[in-house]
C-alpha cells in the first residue's frame, strides 16, 4: 500500500561525451523534467545554463572581501606610517593620509587581491562543503575521471519517461535507485 506522498526514484544517466549530456540536459528540461544534478569530471561550458542553475553570488562576495581587504590595508597604513611612526622619506612629510595616498595605492592592490583570494578560497570550501572529515557525495566515482552523470529525482510516472529522453540522447548507463 503506498502512502499518500508518491514514491521518490533516483535515476542516474551517466554519459561519455559532454555533447551528449548537454543534449540530454536541454531535452530533460523541455520535457519539463528538473534536473537536480549534474556531476562532471571537468566543466562544461553552458551546462549550467541549460540545466537551469542559476548564477552564483560568488562575484559580490569577492568584491565584498576585496574592499575588506583594502579597508584593512588603509587603516593600516594610515595607523603605522600617519599617526603612529610618521617618517621624513625623500623630503615628503607624512603629516596626512591624502598626501600620500598614491604611494600607497600598490599596497592597497595587493591588500585587496590577498583578502580576496583568501576569502574566496574559504567560502567556496565552506559553501560546497569541501572539509577535512565530510563524506563523499559523488553518487558514481567514474565521473572524477572521464564520464558524465545526471542526478534525476522523481516520481514513477515521470521516471520511464526521463529514461526514454535519457536513452534517445545518447546514455551509455542508466541507473533507478
Amino acid at each position: 500500500m503506498k502512502s499518500k506522498r508518491m514514491m521518490s526514484n533516483t535515476i542516474h544517466g551517466i554519459f561519455d561525451d559532454d555533447d551528449h549530456l548537454k543534449v540530454g540536459v536541454k531535452a530533460l528540461r523541455q520535457a519539463g523534467i528538473e534536473v537536480k544534478d549534474v556531476f562532471c569530471p571537468y566543466p562544461v561550458h553552458g551546462l549550467d545554463d541549460a540545466a537551469g542553475i542559476p548564477r552564483t553570488r560568488l562575484a559580490i562576495c569577492a568584491f565584498i572581501y576585496a574592499m575588506t581587504g583594502i579597508s584593512l590595508g588603509l587603516l593600516m597604513m594610515w595607523y603605522m606610517m600617519i599617526l603612529d611612526w610618521p617618517m621624513d622619506i625623500g623630503g615628503k612629510p607624512s603629516f596626512s593620509l591624502i598626501e600620500n595616498l598614491t604611494a600607497f595605492m600598490p599596497i592597497l592592490f595587493e591588500c585587496g587581491v590577498f583578502c580576496a583570494a583568501h576569502g574566496m578560497a574559504i567560502t567556496f570550501l565552506l559553501r560546497s562543503w569541501l572539509l577535512p572529515g565530510v563524506s563523499n557525495k559523488n553518487p558514481d566515482p567514474r565521473t572524477t575521471d572521464d564520464m558524465f552523470l545526471v542526478l534525476l529525482e522523481l516520481d514513477e510516472n515521470g521516471s520511464n519517461e526521463a529514461k526514454a529522453i535519457l536513452q534517445k540522447s545518447g546514455a551509455i548507463e542508466i541507473n533507478e535507485k
